[in-house]
C-alpha cells in the first residue's frame, strides 16, 4: 500500500459562487409540484452537434420522440452512432497522446492523490437522493454511499469486486469540501444479513421521516477465496433487491438501523438475459425515479443483456442504423462475420405495483446497444427543464474494452437525450461519449490491471461516473500512470443543453474541483440542526 500527500483544492471564487447559486436556484425550482426536473446544468459554450466526418459513417437518425413508458419500443445505440467516437477523435497526434476532443475529456488527475480512507478501496459512489435526485443534507449531515473493501485484507486492488460491501461516508453540510475529509461510518448492513455475499451498486432514497431506501445489487459469489487467490471462475447469482431502515444524526455524526432486506427482481431470460443463457450476463445498478409525467408511478432502470442464450443473436440493420446508400456503411454480413453479436447490452426498466416499492415488474428495455458494446453500467435518469420543457437525459458508463469487433471508444460516461423516459433516444455528441478519461483511440482497447505502456499513463484514472445535479461529475480513481487508486476523484463539471456537452474547464482549478466533492442541495430534518 502506498500514502498520498493530502493535496487539497480549492474552487475558484466564481465556481464556488455558481455551485450556491445553482443549489438556491434548486431548492426554488424544484419547489414548483408541476416542474420536478433536476437543477439544469449550464449550456455548453457553442453548443452545436459536432458535424459530419469525411470518411466515416453518418450517425443514425433519432427523434427524441417520447413512448408510453410500456410501449414495445427500444432505442438503439447504434453501430454508425458509435462510429461517431472514432470520427470525432484525431488521427494526427503523438502516439500515447489525448486523441479525443477537449469537450469530452476529463481533465488530468495528479498522480499524488490523497486517500480517502486508509483502511478501505472506495469506488462506486451514490449520495442520499430522494425521487426527483435531489442530493439531501440529512439534518445538518451530507451522506454517500460507496462499494468498499479492506485494504489489508491479504488480496489485491483488482480482486475487491468480489469482496464488495456498501460503506457509508458522512461530513457536515457546511464544510469544506477542499479540506474536511469525509467521515467513515462502516458497512452500511450489518454481517450476514445482505441478500447475497456481496453487495454491488445501487442507489438510496430518503422516504417519509427518516426511513431510508437502499436499492442494490445482491450479488452471490461462490469461488471467494478461490477468486481472491487468483483462480475461481464460477459464475456469481445476481438479483436487484432492497433494504427498507432507519437514518439517525445529532452533533455526533450519522448512523443506520433496523434494515430489512427484500428481493425485487431477478432476470427473466426473455427481456433480460440470465445466468443459465450467460454466464457472464448483467443484471445490477438499480436506480430509481419519479417521473413528473407519470404521477404516482415510480420507475427503476438498471443495467442488464438481451435475453436469449449467449452467442444465439445476430445483428439486424437497426443495430447497424447506417443511412441509405451510406458509403462508409459496413454490411450486415460484415459485421455478424466478426462475432459483434456478442455484445448485447441494454438499460433496463421496471415500475414498481405499490407504495411500498417492494413488488416491481418489467418493461422493455429503454435502450440497446447490440452489436455496439456489452455493458451500459449505472444508468442514471437526468430529466432536465430545457426551454419550458422536460427533456430526460439518459447516462450510463462503459469500458473501452467492453465493446464490440470494429468499434473503439474509451472508458466513460455516455448521455442520451429524449422527451420521457421512453424515447427514440439522441446520443450526446452524435456519438454517445460525454465524458471520458484521456485516450489515445488509435491504439488497441486494453484493461486497467494490464495498461499497454505506450498508452496514455491516464486512460484509467477515473471511472464509475455519477452524474448530480447542476451538471458536477463524480468518479473514483483506478489507475494514474500506474498508480492503482481505491479513493474518489476530484469532481468535474460538464456543461449540456439540447443534447451537446462541454467539460467546464473553468470549474475549480484548471477544471478539477475538490476530491470527492457531492454537495447537497435540499435540506431535510432541519436545515443546519447540527452545524
Amino acid at each position: 500500500m502506498h500514502e498520498h500527500p493530502n493535496t487539497p483544492r480549492k474552487l475558484r471564487r466564481r465556481s464556488v459562487a455558481a455551485a450556491l447559486a445553482a443549489a438556491v436556484a434548486a431548492s426554488v425550482f424544484l419547489s414548483v409540484p408541476s416542474a420536478q426536473a433536476n437543477a439544469p446544468s449550464d449550456p455548453p459554450s457553442g453548443g452545436q452537434m459536432p458535424a459530419p466526418t469525411p470518411g466515416f459513417p453518418l450517425p443514425t437518425k433519432h427523434t427524441q420522440q417520447s413512448f408510453d413508458p410500456a410501449a414495445a419500443f427500444t432505442s438503439k445505440w447504434t453501430r454508425a452512432d458509435a462510429k461517431q467516437i472514432m470520427a470525432q477523435s484525431s488521427t494526427t497526434g503523438a502516439p500515447g497522446q489525448n486523441s479525443m476532443s477537449p469537450n469530452v475529456t476529463m481533465p488530468e488527475i495528479p498522480q499524488d492523490f490523497p486517500a480517502m480512507n486508509d483502511d478501505v478501496w472506495v469506488w462506486d459512489t451514490w449520495s442520499l437522493t430522494d425521487e426527483k435526485a435531489n442530493q439531501i443534507s440529512y439534518k445538518g449531515w451530507d451522506v454517500i454511499f460507496s462499494l468498499v473493501a479492506d485494504r489489508h485484507a491479504g488480496y489485491g486492488f483488482d480482486q475487491r469486486h468480489w469482496n464488495a460491501r456498501i460503506g457509508y461516508f458522512f461530513r457536515k453540510t457546511n464544510a469544506d469540501p477542499a479540506k474536511d475529509k469525509w467521515n467513515y461510518g462502516g458497512h452500511l448492513f450489518l454481517p450476514n444479513t445482505s441478500i447475497g455475499n456481496t453487495e454491488w451498486s445501487g442507489s438510496t432514497r430518503l422516504m417519509q421521516g427518516n426511513h431510508v431506501n437502499v436499492f442494490y445489487t445482491a450479488t452471490t459469489f461462490f469461488d471467494v477465496a478461490e477468486r481472491n487467490a487468483g483462480g475461481g471462475g464460477i459464475a456469481p447469482d445476481a438479483v436487484i433487491a432492497k433494504a427498507l431502515g432507519n437514518i439517525h444524526a445529532d452533533k455526533n455524526g450519522v448512523s443506520f438501523d433496523g434494515f430489512e432486506h427484500t428481493k425485487l427482481l431477478e432476470p427473466d431470460g426473455v427481456l433480460y438475459q440470465n445466468k443459465a443463457q450467460n454466464p457472464g450476463f448483467a443484471f445490477r445498478d438499480p436506480y430509481t425515479f419519479a417521473d413528473p409525467a407519470h404521477p404516482g408511478k415510480t420507475f427503476m432502470v438498471f443495467e442488464g443483456n438481451t435475453g436469449g442464450k449467449r452467442g444465439d443473436y445476430k445483428c439486424k440493420n437497426e443495430d447497424l442504423g447506417y443511412q441509405p446508400g451510406d458509403p462508409n456503411a459496413e454490411t450486415l454480413e460484415q459485421v455478424n462475420s466478426t462475432g459483434s453479436w456478442f455484445q448485447t447490452a441494454n438499460v433496463g426498466l421496471a415500475v414498481a405495483d405499490n407504495k411500498d416499492l417492494t413488488k416491481w415488474h418489467f418493461l422493455p428495455p429503454v435502450l440497446s446497444a447490440n452489436c455496439v458494446n456489452d455493458q451500459t453500467e449505472r444508468p442514471q435518469i437526468f430529466i432536465q427543464n430545457e426551454g419550458g420543457k422536460n427533456k430526460y437525459y439518459l447516462f450510463t458508463i462503459s469500458h473501452q474494452f467492453t465493446y464490440a469487433d470494429g468499434m473503439r471508444g474509451p472508458d466513460g460516461v455516455y448521455g442520451f437525450v429524449g422527451d420521457g423516459v421512453r424515447s427514440d433516444y439522441q446520443p450526446m455528441n452524435n456519438s454517445g461519449l460525454t465524458l471520458a478519461s484521456p485516450t489515445d483511440l488509435n491504439m488497441p482497447a486494453n484493461a486497467p490491471e494490464g495498461p499497454d505502456p505506450r498508452q496514455n499513463g491516464r486512460q484509467f484514472q477515473a471511472y464509475s461516473h455519477y452524474v448530480q445535479p447542476g451538471g458536477l461529475v463524480q468518479s473514483f480513481i483506478d489507475n494514474v500512470n500506474g498508480v492503482r487508486g481505491g479513493s474518489l476523484s476530484p469532481t468535474v463539471k460538464i456543461n449540456f443543453r439540447n443534447g451537446v456537452s462541454a467539460v467546464d474547464r473553468t470549474f475549480g482549478q484548471n477544471g478539477l474541483g475538490p476530491f470527492g466533492y457531492l454537495p447537497t442541495n435540499l435540506k431535510v430534518g432541519g436545515a443546519g440542526l447540527y452545524k
